[in-house]
């Protein structure tokens, strides 16, 4: 978790970060690149399905992060009087990364298995269960058939499954599996007999006299007999010809290896995956993660020394977190203070302070305004007033270096820092020019926050004890002697 202030530098960072870990480099080693080319390689990473990126708030929730149940609604076809909706099991997004994370990356052209960058996995019946024609054809010419060959070649959205049925299995053949998705082969309700991965398109063979809708697919393992119940979420596979298994990639890459040990060479390449939680404090952590908090453990996870697995509560999957998925979080230490995130977090986590590094800024002057030293002074003063988390980071003075003038800087003051003091010292006016040198100055003129002293003038005679009040001088912004108590 990468923790400190706003604005130094912690979402940028994390990008420096995740590609580090992804490309297998030293920090340091990133660091010194331009940070454009590490900005495009992280681009490509994240649209790989290596990297994934989001942001908690107060209303994240488990069923978001992990999964949940959500309501869908029906087309006009599919309605019946009264049912306009249903419900299903939705994967959050971080399990759905974990399920993609053990698809691996060739390295050799040879070693290349076709799995995609984001496969399903899915359970195939070839004619029946057992053994049968079809099945031993299939395995021999490397596809898998299956049929209603009732409703001819071509399937349309005009098609009428009213008679025979097979809508949901004939639109997961036709258009949800992808090439690269991975096939298991029903041997029995609680066997496979093969394990495949997609590689071609559908298509009408008219020359078999039934199951004539081919896909072809080439086959990893055959001629075996595996229990899947376990993997499955301990559930026995339906007599559906074609349905989505509730299996992770890194379980097909853990059995492949079982059967095969020789299949996955030093060739194929499992690579490190980054999940980048950003504002990670901002969310109920206890709430998001539940029972993840003790699987994220480095030796909890899949392949681990101490490998230890959940059955989710919805789906019932007995769910992993693999070893090759790595956490980066971001905090921002003015929003919540570190002390209060939840212990079971800080102790799965190793924590790197973000301090504003005014050094960034060396050499940078705006009419003889040292900007480095300026930010120094600030952050000085706001660590005696109040505390070194609430500093104010460096990038807010950053476009100083490619535009380094006094309309630039009075709008930074103006619109950045002013605020973010206002909120710090929650309006408590007297610190604010404490911390910017206000009660230094000779007059109001130069003075960013001026004490104003009108009250009778408001008023006129009364006895009331008015509390004191302030206004932004606005103009003072653009006077570059307002500067000089910041030095």
């Amino acid at each position: 978790i990468l923790y400190g202030p706003p604005g130094t530098g912690k979402t940028y960072s994390s990008i420096q970060y995740a590609v580090a870990i992804v490309e297998g480099k030293p920090l340091d080693e990133i660091k010194v690149e331009e940070y454009a080319d590490v900005f495009r390689r992280y681009s490509e990473y994240k649209d790989d399905g290596m990297i994934a990126f989001t942001t908690f708030h107060q209303s994240f929730s488990y069923e978001e992060f992990i999964e949940g149940i959500r309501p869908v609604l029906l087309s006009e076809e599919q309605t019946e009087p009264g049912h306009e909706i249903e419900y299903e099991i939705h994967d959050g997004i971080f399990k759905v990364f974990c399920d993609k994370a053990g698809a691996p990356v060739k390295t050799a052209e040879k070693s290349d298995l076709g799995i995609g960058k984001s496969p399903t996995i899915w359970k195939v019946s070839l004619e029946g269960t057992g053994d049968n024609p079809t099945r031993t054809e299939c395995m021999e010419k490397t596809h898998i058939r299956i049929g209603w060959d009732q409703y001819g070649e071509i399937i349309s959205d005009t098609t009428d499954y009213s008679v025979h049925g097979g809508k949901t299995v004939l639109n997961a053949f036709y258009n949800r599996m992808q090439i690269g998705d991975i096939v298991m082969s029903c041997y029995s309700n609680k066997t496979i007999d093969a394990i495949g991965v997609v590689t071609g398109e559908p298509e009408w063979h008219n020359e078999y006299p039934h199951f004539k809708r081919l896909r072809n697919v080439n086959w990893l393992a055959k001629g075996i007999n595996e229990d899947i119940v376990d993997l499955n979420a301990g559930k026995v596979m339906t007599l559906s010809t074609v349905y989505k298994l509730s299996f992770s990639v890194s379980d097909v890459l853990r059995l492949l290896k079982k059967i095969n040990p020789t299949l996955l060479t030093n060739d194929i390449n499992v690579p490190n995956r980054v999940f980048i939680i950003d504002e990670i404090n901002r969310g109920n952590i206890s709430k998001i993660f539940g029972e993840l908090i003790t699987l994220i453990e480095p030796s909890k996870r899949i392949n681990a020394s101490e490998e230890l697995r959940a059955t989710l509560p919805y789906s019932g999957q007995n769910f992993g977190v693999p070893d090759n998925v790595y956490i980066l979080g971001t905090m921002n230490t003015a929003d919540r203070s570190i002390a209060i995130i939840d212990t079971a977090l800080r102790r799965r986590f190793s924590f790197v302070e973000m301090q504003p590094e005014s050094e960034l800024l060396q050499g940078v002057s705006v009419d003889g305004i040292n900007i480095a030293q300026m930010l120094e002074t600030l952050n000085k003063r706001i660590s005696v007033l109040l505390d070194r988390q609430h500093t104010i980071g460096h990038s807010y003075l950053l476009p100083l270096k490619t535009d380094p003038t006094i309309n630039n800087l009075a709008g930074i003051f103006e619109n950045n820092i002013v605020p973010l003091l206002q909120e710090y010292f929650y309006d408590d006016y007297e610190k604010i020019q404490f911390v910017l040198g206000d009660n230094q100055k000779p007059d109001d003129s130069t003075r960013f926050i001026i004490k104003k002293n009108d009250i009778h003038e408001l008023f006129g005679n009364t006895d009331f004890n008015f509390s004191e009040y302030y206004e932004v001088n606005r103009e003072a912004f653009m006077r570059n002697e307002a500067y000089a108590f910041l030095q």
